[in-house]
């Protein structure tokens, strides 16, 4: 766990300050340690949350995160697994208090051999099926169950691009995220009444380990000239549109799938 939250929001509003949009609130991120989870773990942090940092394998990354973000901690949780999901709940509570306001399920694995379907193994099949949807139902589960009401709940799922662009070698990966974006639209009507809303977010092309695997520096190139903005996505252009729909603000938005692509599709 990391040191001691410093609480500086009445020292900022008594010298003229707005309080941060997310102060006090309580987040959970998913896949929070490493690629776009690590750049939405430390924005909601910028913008006043307290984050728990979920994770799987190697330690060292996510306590590493959680230490450089003030207040945050780091909890190992499966998402497949439907008891470590509950404790990775059991755990935010128990750091932060009974109140949990924002679930960021963006935990997800990609094959890197891109298989086509005709070559797509039972197993590569359930895997990818096992972390991108079965993990996060599990997660919006719990937090459907746990989330505080009246306000101030926020539910983001990570799809991708890929829904929409529908490239070979995706299959598995497509489908899974095809499920993740109707479950999500499904969950923002069964959630009517408590103020919660759910909303997915999906990606292009982003400089993440997952997207570089079994991809050739040609290959690299070739989509980032496909993209109108002649790059690669980074991290950072992806976390402040989940810290937006995590916001008040975005208060209005439910049941909607954003692309963040650079009109890549």
């Amino acid at each position: 766990m990391s040191s001691p939250h410093i609480d500086v929001s009445p020292l900022l509003e008594a010298a003229g300050h707005q309080p941060l949009p997310l102060h006090g609130r309580v987040a959970i991120v998913t896949g929070g340690a490493g690629g776009i989870g690590a750049a939405v773990s430390s924005h909601l942090v910028s913008l006043g949350a307290r984050v728990v940092i979920s994770y799987i394998g190697d330690p060292v990354p996510a306590e590493q995160l959680a230490v450089s973000l003030n207040g945050a901690v780091a909890v190992s949780a499966d998402v497949s697994d439907a008891a470590q999901v509950e404790r990775l709940f059991d755990a935010a509570q128990a750091a932060f208090g009974p109140e949990i306001h924002i679930l960021v399920a963006a935990a997800g694995v990609q094959d890197a051999a891109y298989p086509t379907i005709a070559d797509t193994e039972p197993e590569q099949w359930e895997r990818a099926f096992a972390v991108n949807a079965r993990g996060t139902f599990l997660c919006c589960r719990q937090a459907a169950r746990r989330m505080v009401r009246g306000g101030g709940g926020r539910i983001v799922t990570f799809s991708s691009s890929n829904v929409a662009s529908l490239r070979p070698g995706y299959g598995a990966y497509v489908a899974t995220k095809a499920a993740v974006e109707a479950m999500t639209k499904v969950l923002a009507k069964e959630l009517a009444g408590t103020g919660i809303t759910a909303n997915s977010v999906a990606p292009g092309p982003v400089a993440t380990p997952m997207f570089y695997a079994g991809k050739s520096e040609e290959r690299v190139k070739s989509v980032a000239s496909e993209c109108p903005m002649k790059r690669i996505g980074e991290p950072t252009d992806v976390a402040p549109v989940v810290g937006f729909l995590c916001s008040d603000a975005a208060g209005w938005i439910n049941g909607q799938v954003i692309r963040v692509n650079g009109g890549y599709v």
